[in-house]
């Protein structure tokens, strides 16, 4: 079976009513591959822990093989690659994420798998200052040669992406909605430029509005892309609160610029640096630093410690010296140390 065949029986399994990425992942597993669970029996489906009668009976369903292959359509037409969780191409840090999705639709010049990434996220109702603080995190990260994600929209994420446009930052917007859109739509020209050196990408089908209960769902992209998650401004409540904490409990490093205590948009901020979810910073070199992507930690990386800082006797001499020269098996290790 070839990708696009593969690709198509998994967004398939999308469409399923009451079907979500779990479930969808242990159906292809129980079933051995995404056809093979439309092969299968209603008996056999209804068997598979978690499943049911209801999603037994819905995956019987003709009418989602005929959707997928609607999103196939659109996605060939307008340069848009559906990207499945088996793919190499997948975003790898998000496919360590257990509720990752199945598909991600994808646009863009960018690499989605990039070798740094940097999420940055904040309130809509950014201030004046919170989005100058945005531009100067962004240039400063520019050195480290990352990849900033972001939500495009309103607020610290926009002031996200156009600073990467500023500063020649590659830049990837995670949408609440399908790529036959943008919203909002203010924000039309800027996405636009993000594809050049960047990506727009989401989870959502053609025809998907921005709906209030999309964007939390949208959150765990923005997280699970990254190595990190910087908060900038935020409220006691919202989304970038809610990234934050799925970067939290992905194992992700969380960071947090830290405001006046009668501010309403460093409140969010203060709480989580407070309760030790976020590391407190006040630059993008502060980032750099913890991540070990400074100029002071590529330079160490670069000219390696040659010599032990101990005292060695005879014996261990030798067998570092041999160690030395070049891989060996323990075998050979023996031969050459005398031991």
């Amino acid at each position: 079976m070839d990708r696009q065949e593969k690709t198509l029986y998994l967004i398939a399994l999308t469409k399923v009513e009451g079907v979500g990425d779990t479930r969808v992942k242990k159906l292809v597993a129980y079933c051995g591959g995404a056809k093979e669970v439309f092969s299968k029996s209603r008996t056999f489906l209804n068997k598979i822990p978690n499943i049911g009668n209801a999603i037994a009976n819905a995956v019987s369903s003709s009418d989602v093989l005929k959707q997928a292959e609607d999103e196939l359509a659109f996605a060939h037409k307008n340069n848009v690659r559906a990207i499945s969780f088996l793919d190499d191409d997948y975003p790898q840090r998000l496919k360590h994420c257990a509720d990752s999705p199945i598909v991600l639709y994808a646009k863009g010049k960018g690499n989605i798998n990039p070798s740094r990434a940097i999420s940055i996220v904040g309130t809509r109702n950014a201030t004046r200052k919170g989005k100058e603080i945005t531009e100067s995190i962004v240039e400063e990260l520019a050195k480290a040669d990352v990849t900033i994600i972001s939500g495009l929209a309103y607020g610290i994420d926009v002031a996200a992406h156009r600073a990467c446009l500023k500063f020649d930052v590659p830049t990837i917007g995670c949408l609440a909605h399908g790529l036959d859109r943008v919203y909002p739509k203010v924000h039309s020209n800027t996405a636009t430029e993000m594809l050049e050196k960047g990506a727009l990408i989401t989870d959502f089908p053609i025809g998907t509005n921005p709906d209030r209960e999309n964007f939390p769902k949208r959150n765990r992209i923005v997280a699970g892309m990254a190595d990190a998650t910087i908060v900038v401004e935020a409220g006691i409540k919202g989304g970038a609160l809610i990234t934050a904490n799925l970067a939290f409990d992905y194992d992700r490093d969380v960071f947090a610029v830290p405001g006046r205590i009668a501010d309403e948009y460093s409140v969010g901020c203060n709480r989580i640096i407070q309760s030790n979810k976020a590391a407190l910073i006040t630059s993008g070199d502060d980032v750099l630093k913890a991540l070990g992507w400074d100029e002071s930690a590529e330079k160490r990386k670069t000219q390696p410690q040659t010599k032990l800082l101990i005292d060695l006797s005879e014996g261990q001499e030798k067998i570092v010296s041999v160690l030395r020269e070049k891989a060996h098996t323990i075998d050979r290790l023996t031969v050459l140390s005398g031991y």
